[in-house]
């Protein structure tokens, strides 16, 4: 599967409800970023936009313009640091323009693409963990199918560092709803009553 396909099988597992359509320029973030982005991504913003899955943070492709932090854009330079500086996927060139990120989180996790082919459908994922070794990782999947396989623990092994959707489908919400819930003094993620909401201005 490939694009809108892949969204719709990770929609079947996990509704949209708290998702938004990120209305992306897509002409403007190619030439941003110098480059096109996956199928599945671009339908994953359409239906879900930017914001989380529990703590793995999905970014955006640029910048949302609000107090909300983080994007591809804004990533960029971290990612390919820690390919440059930890030597990236054994036996692939050390370039560290060749990974671009689409997700952090799960406690220091750093997710992405390997950008092997001028076809960007063609894009493996590419995973930064913490406390494995080694450190990095790759898989032969796009990044819906790989959130989708993360959550139905359909690999050998769980592919980060951090277990916590390993097996576990859990519910996405989009950064604008964070954003509105935690005004409201409500948990971000749960929408539950945050008992620390009045510790913040």
């Amino acid at each position: 599967m490939t694009g809108r396909a892949d969204v719709d099988a990770l929609l079947r597992i996990m509704p949209n409800d708290h998702g938004a359509d990120e209305r992306v320029d897509w002409a403007a973030v190619e030439a941003h970023l110098g480059t096109a982005l996956p199928s599945d991504y671009q339908a994953f913003m359409a239906v879900y936009g930017g914001g989380a899955v529990d703590n793995l943070v999905i970014l955006p492709p640029l910048s949302t313009g609000d107090s909300w932090s983080g994007s591809i854009s804004e990533h960029s330079k971290q990612l390919r640091d820690l390919w440059d500086i930890e030597g990236g996927v054994p036996g692939v060139p050390p370039d560290e323009h060749r990974v671009l990120p689409w997700g952090t989180g799960c406690n220091g996790n750093e997710l992405g693409w390997l950008m092997t082919d001028p076809d960007p459908d063609r894009w493996p994922v590419v995973v930064w963990r913490r406390h494995e070794s080694p450190a990095w990782a790759l898989f032969e999947c796009g990044m819906a199918e790989f959130i989708r396989r993360l959550m139905t623990a359909d690999f050998d092994k769980c592919p980060l560092s951090d277990l916590s959707l390993w097996g576990r489908v859990s519910s996405f919400v989009h950064h604008q709803e964070q954003q509105r819930r935690f005004q409201a003094g409500l948990d971000p993620m749960t929408g539950e009553p945050d008992p620390y909401a009045d510790m913040f201005a």
